[in-house]
């Protein structure tokens, strides 16, 4: 089974970058700011403030990415808040919270959003035709699975009791 959401046109995006990818990010934001504009934009603490600051765009902030921003940012996917995640990592930087920014990437491809990890990949989804266009992403019906997968299990135990 597989489950359908609608995107609006109005993406909601979520900007993260770490330490040393933060001046990329704000300089892609920057080049994009007329389209990212046009959009509603979220983001962990630090990256939101500079974003706001350098820009001049309105951010929603959370909290800082180790302060349990990137798993409120990734609670807002799973309430289908978020609808594309724009995340600038480090991967020669050994962060404290890898965990979280797993966690993150993971609950981003169970929801099937867009996930840009690299500047040439945020390059290539803000300039597709479906940013700015309504789009229906699908998505396995997980919930639906679990609870095929919980009947199965209670009827074996039955069986065997």
């Amino acid at each position: 089974m597989e489950k359908r959401t609608k995107m609006a046109g109005k993406k909601r995006i979520a900007l993260i970058a770490h330490d040393r990818r933060k001046k990329d990010l704000i300089e892609w934001v920057e080049f994009n700011k007329g389209t990212l504009s046009k959009h509603e934009l979220y983001a962990t603490g630090t990256t939101g403030t500079l974003v706001e600051q350098k820009t001049g765009l309105k951010v929603r902030k959370f909290k800082s990415g180790p302060l349990g921003g990137d798993q409120e940012i990734g609670a807002k996917i799973s309430e289908g808040e978020i609808d594309v995640l724009i995340f600038f990592w480090d991967p020669l930087e050994p962060l404290a919270h890898d965990v979280d920014i797993k966690a993150l990437i993971r609950i981003a491809t169970v929801y099937n959003i867009p996930v840009a990890i690299t500047r040439s990949t945020a390059d290539f989804l803000i300039s597709s035709p479906l940013f700015e266009k309504e789009y229906e992403r699908i998505q396995p019906d997980y919930e639906s699975e679990l609870k095929d997968r919980i009947l199965k299990i209670v009827q074996q135990n039955s069986e065997q009791g």
